[in-house]
């Protein structure tokens, strides 16, 4: 995922939970909301109760590749923030790709 795709500064994930609309699974909790650029833009949030850092980064390091995989960043104007929650550990990477997917595509 190049960087011009990610949601990088604290404002930009406040605003898009604070304004966005929100989706949830057992896996993950998917906020989005509208932006004016011409792309989509990605942030993922891990939170330590997850796992140790070694965790945490082998999370965010597949859901990169999930959202790589699923989403056409050109096609669509949303910010969308992707939040990792603790059943993720006990899918697999099919299974979690499967439940984003269904998150992702609801409007």
């Amino acid at each position: 995922m190049k960087a011009m795709y990610r949601l990088k500064n604290n404002e930009d994930f406040a605003f898009t939970v604070k304004k966005g609309t929100a989706k949830r699974n057992s896996s993950f909790v998917v906020h989005k909301v509208k932006n004016e650029l011409s792309h989509a833009r990605v942030g993922i949030s891990v939170s330590s109760k997850l796992g140790c850092a070694v965790t945490r980064n082998r999370i965010k390091r597949q859901m990169r590749a999930m959202i790589g995989e699923l989403i056409d960043f050109e096609s669509i104007q949303f910010d969308i923030l992707v939040v990792a929650k603790s059943d993720f550990l006990n899918k697999t990477y099919q299974e979690n790709k499967e439940l984003l997917a269904q998150l992702l595509s609801q409007r």
